[in-house]
């Protein structure tokens, strides 16, 4: 698949290693950008995108930057919809207990290329029964 990309500057996001599913993106900063424990901040990366109408582009963290140092994404995972055409930018947040600085080209977040579905709703009275019922939040044990 192609995706149209424009930069200011930035890297361009990568595939690591062959089997990877997420390309690395990267900070694009004028100036190292220091991150305070508990402090959030939104890390520009010089890119936008045009992705084809139905995929998004999922922004998950770095696990490696998450165990290491406790940063981690404000909201979990970002989605950058098909419509949107700005820089993206990637809001981080430092979970860990020293402060943590972000310096131009650090690879800072992850982003994978998904196919979605757009759903329409069916308003029903009941829904099928299934084996799980209603049953949630580990009424299955551990």
């Amino acid at each position: 698949m192609k995706i149209k990309i424009t930069t200011q500057g930035g890297d361009l996001p990568s595939y690591e290693t062959e089997g990877s599913a997420g390309m690395d993106i990267r900070a694009f900063v004028k100036e190292p950008v220091k991150l305070d424990p508990g402090e959030r901040k939104l890390i520009p990366t010089g890119i936008a995108i045009e992705l084809p109408k139905g995929y998004e582009a999922q922004i998950r963290a770095r696990s490696g930057l998450s165990v290491k140092f406790g940063i981690g994404l404000v909201n979990g995972v970002g989605t950058i919809d098909s419509d949107y055409r700005g820089e993206i930018k990637v809001g981080l947040i430092n979970l860990g207990e020293d402060p943590y600085t972000i310096n131009n080209g650090d690879r800072i977040a992850q982003m994978i290329i998904a196919k979605y579905e757009t759903a329409e709703w069916e308003l029903s009275d009941e829904l099928n029964r299934s084996s799980r019922g209603s049953g949630g939040f580990g009424h299955t044990g551990i």
